[in-house]
């Protein structure tokens, strides 16, 4: 179950980041909802909304070490069904942003809700499974 999320999420993951960077311009929006969403290509050199500009090999050694932790937390046989999809959804988008990293020196990001910093669909699964750690982590009495 595990290698099927973190798979999938991996792969719609660069399958957009591929797709938008076919056939859309750098910061330039395609309208989808007017006046609230578009699709904007952004090359992201920080971390979340930014921060931290141009600090790549700091972004690597963490999303590194974050994944071996990630890694062997998973092999855990104790952990809660809810705490392996959490885990999970936080690898598949550490490694997404990762990959981006790796290969272009910048993340691809290009969800656009004018609310919100520009992001993409691993930004997502690290968001959701942050927030579903928390949530389990505050209520679950269990969590190892």
């Amino acid at each position: 179950m595990i290698l099927v999320v973190v798979s999938s999420i991996i792969f719609l993951d660069q399958l957009s980041k591929f797709l938008v960077v076919r056939f859309l311009q750098l910061n330039t929006p395609v309208s989808l909802i007017k006046n609230f969403f578009d699709i904007t290509l952004v090359h992201n050199r920080g971390a979340a909304f930014g921060i931290l500009k141009n600090q790549l090999f700091l972004f690597i050694a963490i999303s590194f070490f974050t994944i071996l932790f990630i890694y062997l937390h998973l092999k855990n046989k104790n952990n809660s069904f809810l705490l392996k999809i959490c885990l999970s959804l936080i690898l598949a988008g550490a490694v997404g942003n990762l990959i981006d990293r790796l290969r272009f020196g910048y993340v691809i990001d290009f969800l656009d809700f004018h609310v919100w910093p520009v992001f993409n669909l691993a930004d997502s699964a690290l968001t959701i499974g942050s927030l579903l750690l928390s949530w389990e982590l505050l209520f679950n009495k269990n969590v190892s």
